[in-house]
């Protein structure tokens, strides 16, 4: 399919054309507050543009730099899982601010690149809370969308998910049951090994570990899950 070129002047030009303020009263309703400027323009509406721009790596690291957030979510949408580098992750990974562009940017772009894992590991592991929701996120996105992967991948994730769930944070907390259920949702095995440590989470102290464990094996045992899986 043939796109036409638009600079990333234009593109920003009709992103603030498109600027909607309850549209940015909405998104703080819902906890999206980043330090860039926000122009409340939903995300179906930037899956249409990105669908008209197509793939853009060069286009993506510019729109990027803008200091627009929905800029920044564009970016996510066109740029080329291809062309990403270790660099360009780690870079990116430090400008989120906002759990949107977070999850965006890790299950649109990040978690199809040959670097997802090592970042799961490598980002689950430190301290700011957005670098750290995204190391749970890639778990969570890699879990739905690597169809191909063997169960050892997924296993080797959930020491790691025992470990961030004493992280009171709520960004933090809520990726880490993310990347629970979704692991124990990809087939039986996978389920049970999920809901173990589950259990070993909810003897936990932390009072956001028993939320995690408990909302997890709600689900995770659940009669439509357990259906789906048999």
């Amino acid at each position: 399919m043939k796109h036409a070129k638009r600079s990333h002047a234009q593109i920003l030009k009709e992103l603030k054309s498109m600027a909607d303020p309850r549209g940015v009263a909405g998104m703080a309703r819902f906890g999206i507050t980043p330090r860039t400027t926000v122009l409340g323009i939903s995300v179906p509406n930037l899956r249409t543009m990105a669908k008209e721009i197509g793939k853009d790596h060069c286009l993506a690291l510019k729109l990027w730099k803008s200091g627009v957030h929905e800029a920044r979510l564009l970016a996510c949408l066109i740029d080329d899982p291809k062309d990403v580098t270790g660099e360009q992750m780690d870079d990116w990974v430090l400008g989120f601010d906002s759990w949107d562009v977070c999850d965006l940017c890790c299950s649109n772009l990040f978690d199809r690149t040959g670097l997802a894992y090592q970042k799961a590991f490598d980002w689950s592991a430190r301290d700011e809370e957005y670098v750290k929701r995204a190391g749970y996120v890639m778990m969570a996105a890699l879990s739905v969308h690597d169809k191909a992967a063997g169960d050892d991948k997924f296993i080797a994730f959930l020491p790691i998910i025992i470990r961030g769930s004493g992280d009171d944070r709520n960004f933090v907390k809520k990726a880490v049951n993310w990347a629970l259920r979704q692991i124990g949702k990809r087939n039986r095995r996978m389920n049970k090994a999920a809901i173990r440590t589950g259990e070993a989470i909810r003897r936990m102290k932390a009072s956001s570990a028993r939320w995690i464990a408990s909302d997890a094996l709600r689900e995770l045992r659940s009669e439509n899950v357990q259906k789906r899986l048999r």
